[in-house]
């Protein structure tokens, strides 16, 4: 595994130069707005990313304000007592995308949410109190605990919503294994424990957030 630096410059070299690369790079949001956004944007922005999964995103980013109206603003309390009638309800509903397993999924993570609520105060609590060298273990945990949120679509959600992520796009793990961290998408235990030892050694290298040694990641590929 090369120093971070090394990383840096082949992506500068990619981009056009340093300042153009850190003109690309991202930053998370503040914690204290992370924490301040409530339930429903967090349902919200799960949905979308898990009906996004294998559509055109523009598609169903176009539907999505009717998506917002069918799901009363994604109440949390209101569907986490989604029933079948509601299902079957929803699946006849125009301008949605009738898709099942997907429409169960809202159910299931506002529940999830809701236990959340329940062991952190709120879900923006949650988030907010992920930390870095815990990176990894959040993150098995969200895919373990909520619906559709493994592969990349929790770590979409999750940049959208503007927590410190990475994402594990093909050009990252392109990089990833080029570097020698792990060989494919993480899965197993040992697997994440190799890929938390390289961050927590390139964060202390270059003292940057996750999402631009993702997105540097990404770059020195592209």
């Amino acid at each position: 595994m090369r120093p971070f630096r090394d990383i840096f410059e082949d992506a500068a070299n990619r981009k056009g130069g340093e300042n153009e690369l850190e003109r690309l790079l991202l930053a998370p949001r503040p914690p204290e707005e992370i924490e301040a956004t409530p339930a429903e944007r967090w349902l919200s922005e799960m949905t979308k990313a898990i009906f996004q999964v294998g559509f055109n995103w523009q598609l169903v980013e176009n539907k999505w304000p009717r998506f917002e109206e069918v799901f009363e603003g994604f109440d949390v309390n209101r569907w986490s007592m989604m029933s079948e009638e509601d299902l079957d309800t929803l699946l006849a509903t125009p301008g949605l995308i009738a898709n099942a397993a997907k429409m169960k999924s809202v159910g299931e993570n506002a529940r999830y949410l809701l236990t959340l609520e329940g062991e952190h105060g709120s879900v923006g609590a949650f988030f907010a109190g992920w930390r870095n060298a815990e990176y990894c273990d959040n993150l098995r945990a969200l895919r373990k605990g909520a619906s559709r949120m493994g592969g990349k679509t929790g770590q979409i959600m999750l940049r959208r919503m503007g927590v410190d992520t990475m994402v594990f796009s093909t050009d990252v793990l392109k990089a990833l294994a080029r570097e020698g961290v792990v060989a494919k998408a993480p899965n197993s235990a040992k697997d994440f424990s190799a890929l938390q030892t390289a961050l927590d050694t390139w964060r202390r290298e270059s003292a940057r957030p996750l999402i631009q040694i993702s997105q540097t990641l990404a770059f020195s590929i592209a």
